[in-house]
């Protein structure tokens, strides 16, 4: 976000994150998950007592291949209840822009969820409510690793007729997981005039979240998977992005999780063979082709 500036006056800056939670009601935890461990495990273990925390991770624990809720609640005790995640599609480019977008906050107490909810709406913030804490936080996990197989397919020079495909089998794969693994409870989320809504996956924080992961250009992901499409070594690509693609370390510890769920996911194991078992990414991808419908 280079190209965003903030009003220094309105910032308290401080590398104690001690202080900053003891003094809050709200924790927004935004970390990288491969760093996640490393930042919380220093902090008291009854630090975030009587908190609301909001987790902006967009990523799986890769020491663990544990969410985040289910990491703080065994190391801090934090209850469910006091967990809530908030989702895309939002990209952080558009929002310094003030452009339009939608954030999705899901959490089991909804009341909380929208309280919480309401700290983020702006002009150019509309804010959904879900209730599928769990969906939604693998939904993010799954669409960061089809998106590195987006950019894969972009790289090795696959059309727009072949991405569209790819991405629609992607979808129909990550509803298949979640199924699978018991969170049948998806929401399309509600607005608060609008509660009564049809269950599905084809809503902005599953769907719409791994659309704009998928085809846009300010995507990590989609850039790392590019560049390995393009012939770099994962080393070098990740090098050069000199950012965090959540995808890499995700299609490792969501291969590790499927192992036990046993979830048919032809394109995310595609995506872990060609990233951490050497797989050449256009023989996978030829292989690819004759799987998807």
């Amino acid at each position: 976000l280079q190209s965003a500036r903030f009003n220094i006056h309105q910032l308290q800056l401080t590398t104690n994150a001690s202080d900053v939670i003891t003094n809050s009601d709200v924790i927004v935890i935004a970390i990288p998950s491969s760093f996640a461990i490393e930042t919380l495990s220093t902090l008291p273990k009854n630090i975030f007592e009587g908190k609301k925390i909001v987790s902006a991770i967009k990523g799986i624990l890769p020491q663990n291949n544990l969410l985040l809720n289910d990491y703080l609640q065994q190391e801090f005790n934090v209850d469910l209840e006091n967990y809530f995640a908030v989702m895309g599609p939002c990209h952080a480019e558009e929002v310094a822009r003030e452009r339009l977008s939608y954030l999705t906050f899901s959490g089991t107490d909804t009341k909380m969820a929208t309280g919480i909810a309401g700290y983020f709406k702006t002009s150019y913030i509309n804010t959904v409510i879900n209730k599928d804490i769990y969906g939604v936080q693998y939904a993010a996990i799954l669409k960061n690793i089809y998106s590195v197989g987006s950019g894969i397919a972009h790289g090795l020079e696959y059309g727009d007729n072949f991405l569209s495909v790819l991405i629609a089998n992607s979808a129909d794969e990550m509803a298949g997981f979640l199924r699978k693994a018991g969170i049948i409870n998806a929401e399309v989320g509600y607005l608060e005039t609008h509660e009564n809504v049809r269950t599905n996956y084809a809503a902005s924080v599953y769907l719409g979240d791994l659309l704009v992961t998928c085809y846009s250009l300010f995507s990590r992901n989609r850039t790392f998977g590019n560049m390995i499409g393009k012939g770099y070594t994962v080393q070098s690509a990740q090098l050069e992005m000199n950012m965090v693609a959540e995808g890499y370390n995700a299609s490792k510890c969501m291969h590790l999780i499927n192992e036990r769920i046993g979830a048919p996911m032809v394109i995310a194991h595609t995506v872990y063979n060609i990233l951490w078992k050497g797989l050449n990414a256009g023989e996978g991808f030829k292989l690819l082709e004759k799987k998807l419908v």
